[in-house]
């Protein structure tokens, strides 16, 4: 199987709406966490694999942990670019980190982390490396040397 190396920096770019605004008028915590998942669907389909794709061919990918550290507040109208970045990947399980950036300014927003799995519909574990080849070779290749032999926990 050939390995694919894919280009880091895709940048995924979301304004905020006033709806997603809290009494302080500052974005609400609760959407860092539906923006990643933004993000992470629109790098999937930049990879070429668009979610509906991958659901097609009897792939899920489930939500493992998601975690966010804010560090500075977004108000509405300001738009922020997420990096989505694979940074674990063993083609059973998968871990994605972001960067949220304040457009512009380049101010560091946020930091998240989500960790996924591959599964059936049936939510039997999958390994992509048998069951959907092409597919593992494209996260395969989103994890820079070295890191997909760290697990999570950094070992």
């Amino acid at each position: 199987m050939k390995e694919i190396k894919i280009e880091q920096g895709f940048a995924y770019e979301r304004k905020a709406f006033y709806y997603e605004t809290d009494q302080m008028g500052i974005v609400h915590h609760s959407n860092y966490i539906r923006w990643m998942e933004e993000a992470r669907i629109a790098y999937m389909a930049h990879l070429g694999l668009p979610y509906a794709a991958v659901e097609a061919r009897q792939v899920l990918i489930p939500v493992l942990s998601a975690q966010c550290e804010y560090k500075n507040y977004v108000r509405f109208d300001e738009t922020v670019e997420i990096f989505p970045e694979v940074t674990y990947f063993n083609g059973i399980r998968m871990t994605i980190e972001y960067r949220m950036l304040a457009r512009g300014s380049g101010k560091l927003c946020a930091l998240g982390k989500t960790t996924h799995c591959f599964t059936s519909p049936k939510m039997k574990p999958l390994s992509l490396k048998k069951y959907a080849p092409d597919m593992y070779a494209v996260f395969a290749g989103c994890v820079t040397p070295g890191q997909e032999e760290r697990d999570d926990h950094g070992r």
